[in-house]
């Protein structure tokens, strides 16, 4: 599992590990950009939780693509769609209730449930797979994480890097203080400062780590 707050490089991370270690990308929040970009097109309002879950329940999900990247709703590809300011903004609202987050944590549970899954998201390893064999928490300063947010969008018209960041410090806030499943560091999860790494460096240390983490537990098992 690799949880942390936005902007600390979690999504290229878990990509680049699932693909070298040869397993399943799950992108968690993903699914809740998806249901919250279907509220959106329905007109469902965001504080209507019963109809958010319905919207939850009812809809399929599902990833594809050569290493799981890509994100299907109801059939139809919405892995650009998801990725606007609008549904990040409506995705993190909508997180906070337990009508949304049970249906969608029951897909995570079924996709990962025999192994050999990356999953990417804030409460993975704290909530989701708790007894994952290899937990990591991604942090990064917040000016860096505000950097990296605003390339991503700099095409989008309006945007700026004070208007990302602000943004950025408005959804820490939400995600550590929401009542269910808030942003927070497993135990056991080994933390790895971004800050100064770039891409490649990141995921050559998490490979490094992962692998000697897999090896001990298979040792220790035998």
């Amino acid at each position: 599992t690799i949880d942390g707050p936005g902007g600390a490089g979690k999504s290229t991370a878990a990509r680049g590990l699932a693909a070298r270690l040869g397993y399943f990308y799950l992108d968690t929040g993903a699914t809740f950009r998806a249901v919250a970009l279907k509220a959106r097109e329905l007109g469902v309002s965001l504080e209507d939780a019963q109809s958010l879950g319905q919207i939850a329940r009812e809809s399929e999900i599902r990833f594809g693509g050569d290493h799981n990247e890509r994100i299907f709703l109801d059939g139809e590809d919405v892995s650009e769609a998801i990725r606007t300011a609008n549904v990040t903004e409506a995705a993190s609202r909508i997180a906070i209730f337990p009508e949304v987050r049970g249906p969608l944590m029951a897909l995570w549970k079924r996709l990962g449930k025999d192994g050999g899954v990356v999953l990417e998201g804030r409460d993975t390893g704290t909530v989701v797979f708790p007894d994952a064999g290899v937990k990591f928490f991604l942090v990064a300063e917040e000016s860096v994480r505000a950097g990296r947010r605003y390339l991503e969008r700099a095409q989008e018209p309006g945007v700026t890097e004070k208007r990302v960041g602000e943004e950025l410090r408005e959804r820490d806030r939400a995600d550590q203080a929401r009542q269910h499943a808030p942003l927070m560091r497993a135990p056991d999860a080994i933390e790895v400062d971004t800050t100064g790494l770039g891409p490649e460096e990141t995921l050559n240390r998490l490979e490094l780590l992962a692998r000697a983490r897999i090896t001990n537990r298979q040792s220790s098992q035998s």
